[in-house]
Protein backbone atom coordinates (compact mmCIF):
# COMPACT_ATOMS: atom_id res chain seq x y z
CA UNK A 1 0.00 0.00 0.00
CA UNK A 2 1.10 3.50 -0.60
CA UNK A 3 2.27 6.14 2.19
CA UNK A 4 -0.26 8.40 0.90
CA UNK A 5 -4.07 8.41 1.06
CA UNK A 6 -6.50 6.92 -1.88
CA UNK A 7 -7.01 9.34 -3.88
CA UNK A 8 -9.77 8.38 -5.79
CA UNK A 9 -11.88 11.23 -5.57
CA UNK A 10 -15.11 9.57 -7.19
CA UNK A 11 -15.21 6.64 -4.14
CA UNK A 12 -17.23 7.37 -1.51
CA UNK A 13 -16.31 5.32 1.42
CA UNK A 14 -19.55 3.05 3.13
CA UNK A 15 -18.29 4.48 6.44
CA UNK A 16 -15.90 7.07 7.84
CA UNK A 17 -13.70 6.04 11.11
CA UNK A 18 -10.73 8.78 12.30
CA UNK A 19 -9.06 9.04 15.57
CA UNK A 20 -8.95 12.36 17.85
CA UNK A 21 -6.33 13.74 20.60
CA UNK A 22 -7.39 15.78 22.48
CA UNK A 23 -11.27 15.01 22.65
CA UNK A 24 -13.55 17.25 23.94
CA UNK A 25 -17.28 16.16 23.82
CA UNK A 26 -18.44 19.61 23.78
CA UNK A 27 -16.20 21.00 21.14
CA UNK A 28 -16.66 17.71 19.36
CA UNK A 29 -20.42 18.56 19.21
CA UNK A 30 -20.06 21.91 18.52
CA UNK A 31 -18.16 21.40 15.21
CA UNK A 32 -20.59 18.25 14.25
CA UNK A 33 -23.30 20.64 14.65
CA UNK A 34 -21.72 22.84 11.92
CA UNK A 35 -20.93 20.16 9.60
CA UNK A 36 -24.19 19.19 9.51
CA UNK A 37 -26.35 22.56 10.59
CA UNK A 38 -28.43 20.98 13.55
CA UNK A 39 -27.68 20.54 17.39
CA UNK A 40 -25.75 17.36 18.14
CA UNK A 41 -26.76 15.61 21.90
CA UNK A 42 -24.56 12.43 22.86
CA UNK A 43 -26.29 9.59 24.93
CA UNK A 44 -24.38 7.44 27.13
CA UNK A 45 -23.29 3.96 25.16
CA UNK A 46 -21.53 2.30 27.70
CA UNK A 47 -18.30 2.78 29.85
CA UNK A 48 -16.20 5.96 27.60
CA UNK A 49 -18.88 5.54 24.67
CA UNK A 50 -21.62 7.97 23.20
CA UNK A 51 -24.01 7.77 20.79
CA UNK A 52 -25.78 10.73 18.74
CA UNK A 53 -27.60 10.16 15.12
CA UNK A 54 -27.06 12.96 12.50
CA UNK A 55 -29.34 13.51 9.49
CA UNK A 56 -28.00 14.72 5.82
CA UNK A 57 -30.24 14.91 2.94
CA UNK A 58 -32.86 12.87 4.78
CA UNK A 59 -30.41 9.90 5.71
CA UNK A 60 -30.08 9.25 9.44
CA UNK A 61 -26.27 9.00 10.58
CA UNK A 62 -25.42 7.00 13.52
CA UNK A 63 -22.30 8.18 14.96
CA UNK A 64 -20.22 6.60 17.81
CA UNK A 65 -17.52 7.81 19.83
CA UNK A 66 -15.09 5.46 21.95
CA UNK A 67 -13.20 7.45 23.96
CA UNK A 68 -8.93 6.32 25.03
CA UNK A 69 -8.98 3.38 22.51
CA UNK A 70 -5.28 3.96 21.62
CA UNK A 71 -2.48 6.13 22.74
CA UNK A 72 -5.10 8.60 24.18
CA UNK A 73 -7.04 8.52 20.76
CA UNK A 74 -10.75 8.66 20.79
CA UNK A 75 -12.62 6.78 18.17
CA UNK A 76 -15.23 8.59 16.19
CA UNK A 77 -17.10 6.58 13.59
CA UNK A 78 -20.23 7.37 10.79
CA UNK A 79 -22.41 4.13 10.11
CA UNK A 80 -23.00 5.78 6.42
CA UNK A 81 -21.63 7.12 3.47
CA UNK A 82 -24.04 9.94 3.24
CA UNK A 83 -21.20 12.31 5.07
CA UNK A 84 -20.14 15.26 3.92
CA UNK A 85 -16.78 13.18 3.36
CA UNK A 86 -16.05 11.18 0.78
CA UNK A 87 -13.07 9.42 3.08
CA UNK A 88 -11.95 9.05 5.99
CA UNK A 89 -8.85 11.31 5.23
CA UNK A 90 -11.12 13.99 4.20
CA UNK A 91 -13.04 13.85 7.41
CA UNK A 92 -9.55 13.81 9.10
CA UNK A 93 -8.25 16.98 7.79
CA UNK A 94 -11.69 18.36 8.49
CA UNK A 95 -11.23 17.66 11.96
CA UNK A 96 -7.89 18.88 12.86
CA UNK A 97 -8.46 22.19 10.97
CA UNK A 98 -11.90 22.70 13.11
CA UNK A 99 -11.11 20.99 16.41
CA UNK A 100 -7.84 22.23 16.80
CA UNK A 101 -6.17 18.62 17.30
CA UNK A 102 -4.31 15.61 15.88
CA UNK A 103 -6.58 13.05 13.32
CA UNK A 104 -5.56 10.13 12.76
CA UNK A 105 -7.12 7.82 9.94
CA UNK A 106 -5.82 4.53 7.61
CA UNK A 107 -4.30 5.39 4.42
CA UNK A 108 -7.18 3.86 2.45
CA UNK A 109 -9.32 0.80 2.48
CA UNK A 110 -7.50 -1.98 3.49
CA UNK A 111 -6.92 -5.14 1.48
CA UNK A 112 -5.11 -8.50 2.36
CA UNK A 113 -1.04 -8.03 2.50
CA UNK A 114 -1.46 -4.42 3.26
CA UNK A 115 0.87 -3.50 6.64
CA UNK A 116 -2.39 -2.96 9.10
CA UNK A 117 -0.27 -0.36 11.17
CA UNK A 118 0.57 2.24 8.43
CA UNK A 119 -1.82 5.26 9.15
CA UNK A 120 -2.54 8.88 8.06
CA UNK A 121 -2.13 11.62 10.53
CA UNK A 122 -3.15 15.27 10.12
CA UNK A 123 -2.19 17.71 12.57
CA UNK A 124 -4.22 21.07 13.62
CA UNK A 125 -1.61 23.53 11.52
CA UNK A 126 -2.29 21.12 8.50
CA UNK A 127 0.63 19.29 8.54
CA UNK A 128 0.05 15.36 7.19
CA UNK A 129 2.25 12.09 7.05
CA UNK A 130 1.83 8.59 6.59
CA UNK A 131 3.48 6.76 9.93
CA UNK A 132 3.52 3.71 11.94
CA UNK A 133 0.77 3.17 14.43
CA UNK A 134 1.48 -0.17 16.20
CA UNK A 135 -1.67 -1.88 17.42
CA UNK A 136 -1.45 -2.23 21.62
CA UNK A 137 -3.47 -4.96 21.74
Amino acid sequence: MSDTPHTDADEQYPDIEIYLKPLSLEALGAWLGEQFGQVVVFQPAGKLQHRTRLTRDGTEIAVLVVEKVADGFASLWFDSASTPWARDVDCARAAARGLQVEARCSLGSWQPGDEPDRFFRVMADGSEEAFTWPDQG
